[in-house]
C-alpha cells in the first residue's frame, strides 16, 4: 500500500452537500468524502481512499484470525445449487439467493455464505480425527439479493465478509473453539476502536445452537438489543429474557360482558376501565415451515406486551409464523377482534408472565363480547407456557433482577455453534479414535468487513466529517500547503519527504485551491493529524501541526514532521 500521495494526482471526488438518497451519517459522509460511489441498488464502488480503509480493516481481521490459529483460504463466489440442495437449504433460504443458469443450463448461485462449499471441500479431504480440529477462513465478496438495500454499506446486496468455519471431533472441542473465536472477535473490535457489545442471539436461517452477535452501539442501528444495567447479560430482543411484575387482582367468576366495537387491548381497557396489563392479548398465527407447517396456533400475552414472533416460531417448531386469516381464526372457534384462549380448538401457547395470573380479561370468541374473571390455572386446560414477550426497558434482568436497558446496535459479527446441522447432510465424516465413522461437528464465525467501515463512521464523526482512528485512517497525516511561492512548495516537499522516510502515510494537498476548500476536505476525509505549511508563517521559519478538529500549534519547520510522528504515537497508544 502506498505510503504517500499528492492530492492533485489522487482520485478523491468530494461533494459539498449530502446526497439526497443517503439517510444515515455513514452513508452521507462516505459518499461526500469520496470513499464510495453507488453502482446500482445496494452495490458500491470502493474508490482509492475507501479501499485503503477497507484493507486496513481486513488487515486487523486477518492478524487476529491468524493469531487465533485459523488458516486462510479462498472459495469461489459462484456456487453450484446442487450443494445447497444437498444441505436442504436451497428453497429455505428464499429469494435472497440469486440463482442463474450458465450456457450448459447448469444452475448456480452467487454465494451469500459458504457453509455448503466448505463442507463439500472438507468432506473430500477429511479422513481421521487426527486432522481435527481445523478452522478455515476467508475474506471474500458475498451477494444477498436484499429486497430493500439501504443505508449504504450497512445493508447492501454485495459486501465484503470474513467467514470462518471450524470442524471438530466432539462438542467439547467445538465449545473451546467457540470461546476462542469469541475472544478473537473482542480483540478485533477493540483494535478497531469501537464501542461494542456481544449479545446472545437467535441462530436464524443458518441454524445451530449457541450463538452471539457483536453489535456496535449506534442510534442508526437496525437491531434493538436489550442489556442489563448491572450485570453482563445482553441479548437481541429476539431472544432476550426478562420479567415484569404482574398487577394483582382477586380471582372471580367468569363473566361475559358486552364490549361493542372494542377490539384492541387499548379499546377494551378504556371501555372496561381496567389496567391494560390485566388483559389477555390472544393472537392467532399459522406456522410456516418446520415439522408443524400450516398449523394454526393461538399465542397469549399481557395486553401491554408485544409478541416476539421468533420466540413463537421456536416454541412451535416452525421456520417462521404468519398472522392467520379471518377464516383460519373462525376455523379454530374464534372471531377476529374478540379471540380468547378458552375453548379454542387449537394449540394455545401462553407467555410465562401469565402462568399464575387471575382476574384477567380476555376475548370470549363471540362478537362484541369479552370475559372477565379469567383464572389461567383454573379456566384453561391443555396449554403450554413459554417466553413469548419482547423485552422492554425497565424490565427485570432474567439473571440478576436489575433493570434492563434498550440500545440500538449495528450487527458487525456473529458466531455460531452449528453442531452437525450442515456436516451431516453434507457427509463430513471421519474415522474416530475407536475406528468408527463419525460426523464432524461445526462452528461458523462471520464478520461484516465492509459494514465495519460504515460502523466506524457512525461512531467516529462530527459536524465537519469523519474522525478516523489513527490505525484506520486512509492516511495518517494531511499535509496542507497554503500559498504558491517556490519557498512554500519547497518547504512542503521537505516535510513530505521527512514523513515518508519515517514510514508515515501522508496525503499532501498540493492543489491550487483556496485554503477554505483544503481545510474542509481535510476535515471531511478525516485524517487524524494535520500539518500546515503557509507562506505567512514560513517567513518566520514556522509551520503548524494539530489534530483533526482541534487547535494547531506553531513550531519550527524542521520540527513539524517529528511532532506529527509523536502525535500519531500518542493517538495509537
Amino acid at each position: 500500500m502506498l505510503h504517500a500521495m499528492r492530492y492533485s494526482k489522487y482520485f478523491v471526488p468530494t461533494l459539498r452537500d449530502d446526497p439526497a438518497d443517503a439517510e444515515v451519517i455513514s452513508h452521507k459522509l462516505l459518499l461526500r468524502a469520496g470513499f464510495i460511489r453507488r453502482v446500482t441498488s445496494g452495490v458500491y464502488d470502493y474508490l482509492p481512499i475507501g479501499l485503503r480503509v477497507l484493507r486496513k480493516i481486513e488487515a486487523v481481521v486477518r492478524e487476529e484470525m491468524d493469531r487465533s490459529g485459523a488458516q486462510e483460504l479462498l472459495m469461489p463466489t459462484v456456487q453450484p445449487t446442487e450443494l445447497w440442495n444437498k444441505s436442504g437449504r436451497l428453497e429455505k433460504y428464499g429469494p435472497e439467493l440469486l440463482r442463474f443458469n450458465d450456457r450448459h443450463n447448469h444452475e448456480s448461485c452467487l454465494g451469500p455464505t459458504h457453509e455448503e462449499v466448505i463442507c463439500d471441500l472438507v468432506s473430500r479431504e477429511l479422513r481421521s480425527y487426527k486432522q481435527l480440529p481445523m478452522n478455515l477462513y476467508q475474506v471474500q465478496t458475498k451477494f444477498r439479493d436484499e429486497i430493500r438495500p439501504r443505508f449504504g454499506l450497512m445493508r447492501g446486496r454485495e459486501f465484503m465478509m470474513k467467514d470462518a468455519y471450524s470442524f471438530h471431533a466432539d462438542a467439547e472441542c467445538l465449545s473451546k473453539e467457540y470461546q476462542n473465536m469469541f475472544d478473537t472477535y473482542c480483540r478485533i473490535f477493540t483494535r478497531l476502536g469501537l464501542k461494542f457489545r456481544p449479545v446472545e442471539a437467535d441462530t436464524g436461517s443458518i441454524g445451530g445452537n449457541n450463538s452471539h452477535e457483536f453489535h456496535v452501539l449506534a442510534e442508526s442501528g437496525e437491531d434493538l438489543i436489550a442489556h442489563c444495567s448491572s450485570c453482563e447479560y445482553a441479548a437481541n430482543v429476539e431472544k432476550a429474557v426478562s420479567s415484569r411484575s404482574m398487577p394483582q387482582s382477586e380471582p372471580g367468576e367468569l363473566t361475559l360482558v358486552d364490549t361493542p366495537n372494542a377490539t384492541s387491548a387499548e379499546e377494551v381497557s378504556a371501555f372496561l376501565n381496567c389496567d391494560i396489563a390485566q388483559l389477555v392479548k390472544t393472537l392467532v398465527y399459522r406456522a410456516v415451515g418446520g415439522e408443524n407447517d400450516g398449523e394454526i396456533v393461538a399465542a397469549c400475552l399481557r395486553g401491554d406486551d408485544q409478541l416476539q414472533e421468533i420466540k413463537l416460531a421456536h416454541a412451535i417448531g416452525a421456520d417462521s409464523v404468519e398472522l392467520a386469516s379471518d377464516a383460519e381464526v373462525i376455523s379454530i372457534g374464534g372471531i377476529t377482534g374478540f379471540v380468547g384462549p378458552a375453548g379454542l380448538s387449537a394449540r394455545v401457547i401462553i407467555d410465562d408472565s401469565l402462568k399464575a395470573a387471575s382476574g384477567l380479561v380476555a376475548g370470549a370468541n363471540k362478537l362484541d363480547t369479552h370475559m372477565t374473571g379469567l383464572d389461567v390455572a383454573r379456566d384453561l386446560g391443555d396449554v403450554v407456557f413459554t417466553d413469548l414477550r419482547e423485552t422492554r426497558a425497565g424490565d427485570s434482568c432474567g439473571k440478576c433482577g436489575a433493570a434492563m436497558e434498550l440500545s440500538r446496535g449495528i450487527e458487525v459479527g456473529h458466531v455460531f455453534e452449528l453442531g452437525t446441522r450442515y456436516a451431516e447432510p453434507m457427509e463430513v465424516l471421519f474415522q474416530d479414535q475407536q475406528g468408527k465413522r463419525a460426523v464432524a461437528t461445526m462452528g461458523c464465525y462471520g464478520i461484516g468487513v465492509s459494514r465495519l467501515m460504515a460502523a466506524v463512521v457512525e461512531q467516529c464523526n462530527d459536524d465537519s466529517g469523519i474522525c478516523w482512528p489513527a490505525n484506520l485512517a486512509p492516511f495518517q497525516v494531511s499535509l496542507i500547503t497554503m500559498g504558491k511561492s517556490e519557498a512554500v512548495i519547497e518547504a512542503s516537499e521537505q516535510v513530505y519527504s521527512q514523513l515518508i522516510e519515517s514510514g508515515v502515510e501522508v496525503l499532501w494537498d498540493d492543489r491550487k485551491e483556496s485554503p477554505g476548500v483544503k481545510f474542509k476536505d481535510a476535515e471531511l476525509i478525516g485524517m487524524p493529524v494535520q500539518v500546515v505549511v503557509a507562506d505567512r508563517s514560513l517567513k518566520e521559519g514556522l509551520a503548524e501541526m494539530g489534530v483533526r478538529g482541534g487547535s494547531r500549534q506553531s513550531m519550527p519547520i524542521g520540527e513539524v514532521a517529528a511532532a506529527a510522528i509523536m502525535q500519531l504515537k500518542k493517538d495509537s497508544a
